[in-house]
């Protein structure tokens, strides 16, 4: 059964992983920007970055029959000094041009710094002014909750409908909030600090499926590029039926990012 994984960073992944996933049923992936592994030191290197995502990273992954596309801005980690961040920022408007470029993301805060507020505020401003969805990435652990009502207010103080804002990595101290207030919530299958498997299936037995989705956000770290299929099968396993495991891992997705104009999926 088809799926699709709305977070993950093919970058930094291999072709193999690309094969392993279409065998298991993925049709289509989104990557948002994220962090290298290690602080870019000049604009150029994200302008490079974002014609990875949009001209090389979407022929990689046609070859195996997914469809690829991406999310850009300068990710949290960077975004603390504001002078280098919006160097990158003013490059965005020309990459929005592309056809495979779904929105602002992932956007968010690191440590919940000042200067990471004053950039959030600005990547808001830009997807405001091109009406652009946008996906959030919300702290690690101990600053999670905090991090993620402050990214939540700093939307809600714009006109940007929370409806077309995909908060990402909620755990269960946090999704209900995020819920409520009408965005819509990412589960992200990471092994070691965010959710298993089995954690997003109780997540989704409390909360329902309305506005959520789940996605493996595979990266350099320890990551699991088939977590989504992983934890479709332990959904099945509970005795969960067709419809809600398609409902939280291929039709939620497809009515989210389809609220942008570039996301098409050909054939589904």
């Amino acid at each position: 059964m088809s799926y699709i994984d709305p977070h993950i960073h093919m970058v930094s992944r291999t072709t193999d992983d690309y094969q392993r996933m279409a065998q298991a049923g993925c049709i289509a992936i989104t990557e948002p920007a994220f962090w290298a592994g290690f602080d870019r030191s000049s604009a150029q290197g994200f302008f490079d970055y974002f014609r990875q995502l949009t001209e090389y990273e979407p022929r990689r992954a046609a070859q195996f029959g997914i469809q690829h596309f991406t999310w850009l801005c300068i990710n949290p980690k960077e975004a603390d000094d504001p002078g280098f961040a919006r160097e990158v920022i003013s490059l965005i408007p020309d990459f929005l041009k592309c056809g495979t470029v779904l929105g602002i993301g992932e956007i968010g805060l690191n440590k919940n710094t000042k200067n990471e507020l004053t950039i959030l505020e600005e990547h808001i401003a830009l997807a405001e002014q091109h009406n652009q969805l946008v996906l959030v990435h919300t702290p690690h652990l101990e600053d999670k909750l905090k991090g993620t009502r402050i990214i939540m207010d700093a939307i809600a103080a714009s006109s940007i409908d929370p409806g077309r804002v995909l908060i990402d990595h909620v755990e269960e101290h946090t999704v209900a909030e995020v819920l409520d207030r009408g965005f819509w919530a990412g589960m992200t299958l990471y092994p070691d600090t965010k959710c298993t498997p089995q954690r997003a299936a109780d997540i989704i037995e409390m909360y329902g499926t309305e506005r959520l989705w789940m996605n493996s956000a595979g990266d350099w770290g320890i990551s699991d590029p088939l977590a989504v299929p992983k934890a479709r099968l332990e959904m099945k396993r509970r005795g969960h039926s067709p419809d809600t495991v398609n409902r939280v891992s291929l039709e939620n997705p497809k009515q989210f990012l389809g609220q942008s104009p570039n996301f098409r999926i050909e054939g589904v």
